[in-house]
Parts: structure tokens; C-alpha cells; sequence
């Protein structure tokens, strides 16, 4: 109730672009997208929650460092498919080197980018086919449900569907918008090793709230989640909010805090339902109930 969903993904809020490409960091007769920029008019809060697998990829490592660096502000986030930058000794130096391209071609600083891969593990990443295709990706970039179609296709591995959720809602008397896309269907299982979700909204709210809702929330989405007991390497979940909505900023905990994070639970929900349903091999969706259950834990 006070949630209508809309279309655009990753673009349906006001002020974010996006785009996908194939760059060719595998060979694929398909050209199926396996590159993706999604980039903010204006400086963003942010907030990440992230695999707790021991071993991480270096992207995750790269992007828990890019925003303990700027304090939570990042303007865009480039992301792989096909190979997971994974237990590769020059790991750090290709997702660094990701975000440095990415960041000459948007005009910003390196460390306001995030970064992350996902695919096969321990194969070392080709920079050059990135490096080659990002001024042309950065270039192109759209504001509309066809830029977000592009990269969520470009995220996609086993996938069979992309998934994109969008809500609009009305908050401080202002329209506000939030939405996401996410990846995966095998190596899933809870506590955040699940897949690859990027959630953008025009809400003015701190990093501190951000979090708060997001690591409330994946408790009853994502970490909800089973697939095949696997936990991953490359995982993550990030929301970047750039504030365009023009609400009075959410700074604590109160009314409006509630219906942003309303509006993070519906659409992370429906993307974790998604996920289910598109499982490696999955015939059926199962959802169950608990009850009687002293707390949620």
C-alpha cells in the first residue's frame, strides 16, 4: 500500500544512467552483454552489504575500500560478467584499474567508483577488452528502462531472466523512486552470499540510514534465500542515493525512514523471489513459513 510499481529498473529514478555492452571478455557468439556502467548526476550516499564467505573477490575488497575512503559518496559503479576477478594474484590492480578507466570517462575520482565481477573463478581478467570498450559504454550511457535493460543483462551468468524492480512513493510530499537489478541463480545461499544487486533511488537520505535499512532488510530477503548451499565469493548488495527526489534528508530514524525502507524491502523482496524462481536447475518456487519462532533469528 503507497508503492506502485513503475518500469526503468536501475533508471527509474531521476538522475541515474546506464548502460551495457559486450567487450568480449569471453568469447561468445551470443555478444551477450558483460559490461555495465550505471552512473548518478550528482554525488550519492551509499551503503553496501557484502559476502561473508572467508575467501572474497577482489572487487569486494576494492569497493569496501573505495567507500570507507570517501565516507559513503560514490557517482557510478562498473560492473563484469564472465570472469569473477577471483584468488588471482593481480586481482586489486584490475578491479583498481576498472574504476580509474571508468572514473577518467565520467570526470570523477577513482575512488567514487564501485566495482564488482562476477563468473568463473580464478581465471585472471583481461583489462583490455574493458578498457577498450569503456569510453564508448560512458559515452552512451541513457536514462531510461532500455539503459537499465542493457545492464542488467550484462551482469547476467546462468541467468535465464534479467530482474529489474522499480517502486514509486510518495515521501515529504515529494515523488521518490527506487529501484534495482540483481543477478544469480547458482552458488546461492544465506548470509549474504547470495548474487549481485545494485539498488538506486532519488531519496536524500545519509549513509548511516541507508545502511541501517539495507542490513535490516537483508535479513528477511536475501539471507532468506537458498538455492543450492553454496556460498559465493563476489557478493554484494549496494543502494546509492543521490538526493534528486529533493525530501527533507533522512538523517534518523523516523517516519520517513520507515517508508524508504518500506520501499527498499518491496523491491528487494521481489528480486529475491525472482532469484528463487530462476535457480540453476529449478522446476518449482518454494517459500516457507515459520511461526512460533521466539524472534527473528
Amino acid at each position: 500500500e503507497g508503492y506502485t510499481f513503475v518500469d526503468g529498473g536501475v533508471c527509474a529514478a531521476k538522475g541515474f544512467r546506464a548502460g551495457g555492452v559486450y567487450c568480449g571478455i569471453k568469447d561468445n557468439p551470443d555478444k551477450k552483454n558483460d559490461l555495465m556502467v550505471v552512473a548518478a548526476d550528482a554525488m550519492c550516499n551509499a551503503a553496501a552489504v557484502y559476502t561473508q564467505n572467508k575467501v572474497k573477490g577482489a572487487p569486494v575488497l576494492v569497493m569496501k575500500k573505495h567507500l570507507k575512503a570517501t565516507c559513503g559518496k560514490t557517482m557510478a559503479v562498473v560492473a563484469n560478467s564472465k570472469n569473477a576477478n577471483t584468488c588471482n594474484a593481480d586481482g586489486e590492480e584490475k578491479a583498481e584499474a576498472m574504476c580509474a578507466l571508468t572514473a577518467k570517462e565520467l570526470g570523477v575520482k577513482p575512488e567514487e567508483i564501485l566495482v564488482m565481477s562476477t563468473g568463473v573463478i580464478g581465471q585472471i581478467l583481461p583489462i583490455e577488452p574493458i578498457q577498450n570498450a569503456l569510453p564508448a559504454l560512458c559515452r552512451n550511457l541513457k536514462a531510461s528502462a532500455e539503459g537499465a535493460h542493457e545492464a542488467a543483462v550484462a551482469i547476467m551468468t546462468t541467468d535465464t531472466v534479467q530482474k529489474e524492480v522499480a517502486v514509486e512513493f510518495l515521501l515529504d510530499g515529494k515523488k521518490c523512486r527506487l529501484g534495482g537489478m540483481a543477478k544469480g541463480s547458482g552458488m546461492i545461499h544465506p548470509n549474504m552470499a547470495t548474487t549481485l544487486n545494485f539498488i538506486t533511488t532519488d531519496v536524500a537520505i545519509s549513509g548511516e540510514m541507508i545502511q541501517a535499512a539495507l542490513s535490516e532488510i537483508v535479513k528477511v530477503t536475501y539471507n532468506c534465500l537458498s538455492i543450492d548451499g553454496d556460498t559465493s565469493t563476489n557478493d554484494m548488495v549496494s543502494v546509492m542515493a543521490n538526493g534528486l527526489a529533493g525530501n527533507a534528508e533522512i538523517t534518523e530514524k523516523n517516519a520517513d525512514f520507515d517508508l524508504f525502507k518500506k520501499a527498499l524491502y518491496v523491491v528487494m523482496e521481489n528480486m529475491t523471489k525472482m532469484l528463487a524462481a530462476d535457480g540453476e536447475g529449478a522446476s518449482k518456487f518454494l517459500e516457507c513459513s515459520c511461526d512460533g519462532a521466539p524472534d527473528q533469528e
